[in-house]
C-alpha cells in the first residue's frame, strides 16, 4: 500500500507542478493583458473555490469504486475524531466539532495570512525580490522541521535546501525579470516601480517563514498519524514517544477491527482527509473573508469591480481551477513526502514557469547562463531530497 501511495504522491505531484504554471500565467494574463487589478477579490475567489474539492473527490469514489458517499464519510468522520481526541481520553462517538472547527480556522489563518502578505508586498516591491525572497519558504521549512520535531542536522538535507534557494535567486535575478520587462516595454504596458521596496521585502520575509512554519505545524498536528511517511519511513521519531505509540497501536487495532464492517472505509483512502480539510479551509473562506471585501472598497485600497468581459472571467474561473488542484495537492503531499521535500520541490515550478516565459513569453532572450544554472542547482536539490527518501 505505501508502494502504491508513493506512485499516486509522484503522479500528483507533476500534476501539482503543472497546475501551478497554468495558474501563474493566468494571473499574469489577468493583470496584464486583462488589466483587472483586483488581487484580493481574486484571492477570495481562488480560495473559496476549494469548498470543491471534497465534494469533488467524493463523486470520483462514486464512479470509480463501491464505495457510497455515507460509508466514506463514516470513515472520515471517524478518522478525524480519532485524530482529535484520542481513543484512550474518550468513548464519546460524538464528533468533535469544535476541536474540529478550531483546527480549520488555524490552517485557514495559516494559509491565508502568508497569501495576503504576499499581495501587499507585490505592490511595494519588486517581483524578482518578492520571488526570490518567498521561495526561502524551503529553507525556514527545514529549520522549524529540525527544531520542532527535535530531529538531528543532517548535512545532505541542508545542503540540498541551501542549493535550492541559490538556485532560485540565480534564476530570479539570472535575466528572467529584466528580459520579461523589456517584453512588457515592447508591448506598451506600463512599467512598474516599487512604491516601498524595504517594507515589501520585509512583508515577504514574514510571509515566507509563515509558510515554511505552516507546511510543518500541518504536518505535526493535522496530518494523520497513518500517512505513509511516519509509516514507512519513521523520519519523525521524535513524534512516536510512549503516549503517540500507544495510540498508534490503538489506532492500528481500531483499523483492523472496522475495516470489515459495511458501514464505512476506514482508513479514509488515499487523499481523501487532506482534500477534507482543504474543502473546509474554503467553506471558511467562503463565509468569512468577503468582509474586507466592503471595507477595501470604501478605503479605496481595493475598489470592487466585477470582471469586465467572458474573457476575463473565464481566465479567472482558470486561476481558480488550477489553483485549487495545487493546493489540494499541496495538502496531500504535505502528508505524504513533509514539509522539506514538499517545500523544495515547489521550487520546480520556478523551472517550469521559466521555460513556459521562453515558450509563451519572452522568448529565448529569457535563457541566460545564470538562469540555466539556478534551474539545474534547483532540479539538482529535489533529486537529492527524493533519493534520500526513497533510500
Amino acid at each position: 500500500m505505501v508502494h502504491l501511495d508513493n506512485r499516486l504522491a509522484v503522479v500528483l505531484f507533476i500534476c501539482t507542478l503543472l497546475a501551478f504554471v497554468v495558474e501563474s500565467q493566468l494571473t499574469q494574463y489577468v493583470q496584464t493583458t486583462c488589466n483587472y487589478r483586483h488581487p484580493f477579490f481574486i484571492f477570495y475567489i481562488v480560495h473559496s473555490s476549494f469548498s470543491l474539492i471534497l465534494p469533488a473527490h467524493m463523486l470520483y469514489f462514486m464512479v470509480t469504486s463501491n464505495h457510497s458517499p455515507y460509508t466514506l464519510l463514516n470513515g472520515l468522520s471517524l478518522a478525524i475524531k480519532d485524530h482529535l481526541e484520542p481513543i484512550q481520553a474518550s468513548a464519546s462517538t460524538t464528533f468533535p466539532r469544535k476541536a474540529f472547527f478550531r483546527l480549520i480556522a488555524f490552517l485557514t489563518v495559516g494559509i491565508t495570512y502568508p497569501g495576503l502578505l504576499w499581495f501587499a508586498a507585490i505592490s511595494m516591491a519588486s517581483v524578482s525580490d518578492v520571488t526570490a525572497i518567498w521561495n526561502t519558504n524551503a529553507f525556514f521549512a527545514y529549520i522549524l522541521t529540525v527544531k520542532l520535531f527535535h530531529l538531528k542536522w543532517e548535512p545532505r538535507r541542508l545542503i540540498a535546501v541551501l542549493i535550492a534557494t541559490l538556485g532560485t535567486l540565480a534564476v530570479v535575478y539570472g535575466g528572467v525579470t529584466t528580459s520579461r520587462d523589456e517584453n512588457m516595454e515592447s508591448l506598451n504596458l506600463p512599467s512598474f516601480k516599487p512604491s516601498a521596496p524595504l517594507i515589501g521585502d520585509l512583508l515577504t520575509l514574514v510571509a515566507s517563514a509563515g509558510y515554511g512554519l505552516y507546511q510543518v505545524l500541518y504536518k505535526k498536528y493535522a496530518a494523520l498519524p497513518s500517512d505513509p511517511e511516519l509509516v514507512a519511513e519513521g523520519l519523525y521519531e521524535a513524534i512516536s514517544d510512549s503516549e503517540d505509540a500507544s495510540h498508534g497501536e490503538a489506532y492500528t487495532s481500531m483499523t483492523d477491527s472496522i475495516t470489515d464492517k459495511d458501514d464505512m472505509v476506514y482508513p479514509p483512502p488515499f487523499g481523501l482527509y487532506p482534500n477534507a480539510l482543504t474543502s473546509a479551509i474554503g467553506c471558511c473562506t467562503l463565509a468569512l473573508l468577503w468582509i474586507p471585501l466592503p471595507i477595501l472598497h470604501y478605503f479605496d485600497v481595493e475598489i470592487f469591480a466585477w470582471p469586465p468581459d467572458w474573457a476575463t472571467t473565464f481566465a479567472i474561473a482558470g486561476i481558480a481551477l488550477s489553483g485549487l488542484i495545487f493546493n489540494a495537492g499541496f495538502m496531500i503531499l504535505l502528508g505524504v513526502w513533509g514539509p522539506i521535500i514538499t517545500s523544495v520541490g515547489n521550487l520546480l515550478t520556478i523551472v517550469l514557469v521559466f521555460f513556459s516565459d521562453v515558450i509563451f513569453g519572452a522568448g529565448i532572450q529569457a535563457v541566460t547562463g545564470w538562469s540555466l544554472v539556478g534551474c539545474g542547482a534547483i532540479i539538482a536539490a529535489f533529486g537529492v531530497l527524493a533519493y534520500d527518501m526513497a533510500s
